[in-house]
C-alpha cells in the first residue's frame, strides 16, 4: 500500500511537472524546481540523518559560482559546467563534513553557519566572483550542442530533468541500506553503534551527498537566472531551506518539494509588500510549528493513516 502510494504520487509529480508550463509562468516553475531540489537535498541531512546543518548555502552557492565562472571565463557548455559547479560541492562537503560530523547539536549547527561565513567572505573578496555584483550574464548555451536553451520552454524541460534526477536519487538513497543506517542513527545512534554501524562513516557520506545535491540545485539555478550573486552564499539562505523543509514536512519525501513550492509562491506573490514578506514568512514558520507539527505532508499523511 505505501509502495502505490508513493508511485501514484511520482506519477502525479512528473505529470504535472510535464503540463505545468502551459499553466503557469516557466521561469516561476524553474525557481520552485531548483529550490525544491535544495529542499529535498537538505532533508537529507535533517529529515533523514538528524543533522542540522546552518551552512547548506556554502554548497548551493559556490557550485552557482564555479558554474558561472566555467560556462562564463572558460566557454565550458552548460551540462559541463552545471557538472563542475556539483563535483566542487561534492569535495566542499567532504572537507566541511568532515570537520562538522565530530561534533553533534548545536555544536553540529554553528560549525556548518561558521564554514558557510568564510566562503561568503571568499566570495565578497575574491575578484573572479565579482564582488557584490557576482557573475552576472551566464549563457545558457546549447544543451548537447543543439537545444537551444535560450528558449523558455526547452529551459524548463532540462530544469525539470535534473530535479526529477536529483529527486529519484534521493529516494534511492533513502530506501537503500544505507537509507535504512541512517535513519537508525537518526533515532539511536549508540544503538546503531552496538550493532556494528561505524556511525561518523554514514553521516560523513550523508552529508557529503546533501551538499552535492544542494550544489547541482545551485549550479542550476545560476543557469536559469543567468546569474550567481551573494543572496546564494549568505547565511539567510541556509534559513531559508531549513524553513522550506519544515514547512513540507521534515523526513518525508514530498515535503520539502511542498515546502519549497509555498515559500517561493509567497516570496514572488507577496513581493509587493516589501520587508513585509518577511515578517509573513515569520508568521506562517511560527504556525506551522505550533500547528503542523509535522509539517504539511506530514500531517495529511498522520490525518490519512487516522
Amino acid at each position: 500500500m505505501k509502495l502505490g502510494k508513493t508511485a501514484v504520487g511520482f506519477v502525479i509529480l512528473v505529470a504535472a511537472g510535464i503540463v505545468a508550463p502551459f499553466v503557469i509562468y516557466p521561469v516561476f516553475l524553474m525557481k520552485a524546481l531548483c529550490f525544491a531540489l535544495f529542499a529535498c537535498a537538505f532533508n537529507l541531512l535533517l529529515g533523514y540523518t538528524g543533522l542540522l546543518s546552518f551552512g547548506h548555502a556554502a554548497f548551493f552557492g559556490s557550485a552557482a559560482y564555479i558554474t558561472g565562472y566555467v560556462i562564463t571565463k572558460l566557454g565550458f557548455p552548460v551540462e559541463l559546467g552545471i557538472l563542475t559547479g556539483t563535483v566542487f560541492a561534492f569535495g566542499l562537503g567532504a572537507v566541511f563534513g568532515s570537520l562538522a560530523i565530530r561534533r553533534q547539536g548545536i555544536y553540529f549547527a554553528m560549525i556548518t553557519l561558521a564554514l558557510a561565513q568564510m566562503v561568503f567572505f571568499l566570495c565578497l573578496q575574491i575578484k573572479a566572483t565579482g564582488g557584490e555584483d557576482g557573475l552576472q550574464g551566464i549563457p545558457r548555451g546549447f544543451l548537447l550542442g543543439f537545444i537551444d536553451l535560450s528558449d523558455t520552454l526547452n529551459m524548463y524541460y532540462f530544469v525539470l530533468g535534473i530535479f526529477l534526477f536529483g529527486f529519484f536519487l534521493i529516494y534511492r538513497i533513502v530506501h537503500s541500506p544505507f537509507g535504512q543506517v541512517l535513519k537508525a542513527i537518526r533515532e539511536n545512534e549508540p544503538r546503531a553503534v552496538s550493532l556494528g554501524y561505524d556511525a561518523d562513516s554514514h553521516k560523513l557520506l550523508a552529508f557529503i551527498l546533501s551538499a552535492g545535491l544542494s550544489g547541482l540545485a545551485g549550479a542550476t539555478k545560476s543557469v536559469v537566472f543567468q546569474l550567481a550573486s551573494l543572496t546564494d552564499v549568505h547565511w539567510g539562505m541556509s534559513g531559508e531551506v531549513v524553513l522550506m523543509a519544515l514547512v513540507g514536512g521534515v523526513g518525508t519525501i514530498f515535503g520539502p518539494v511542498v515546502g519549497a513550492l509555498v515559500i517561493v509562491t509567497m516570496e514572488n506573490y507577496l513581493s509587493g509588500f516589501g520587508s513585509w514578506v518577511t515578517i509573513i514568512m515569520g508568521v506562517v514558520f511560527v504556525a506551522c510549528v505550533l500547528v503542523f507539527r509535522k509539517g504539511i505532508v506530514g500531517e495529511l499523511n498522520a490525518l490519512i493513516k487516522r
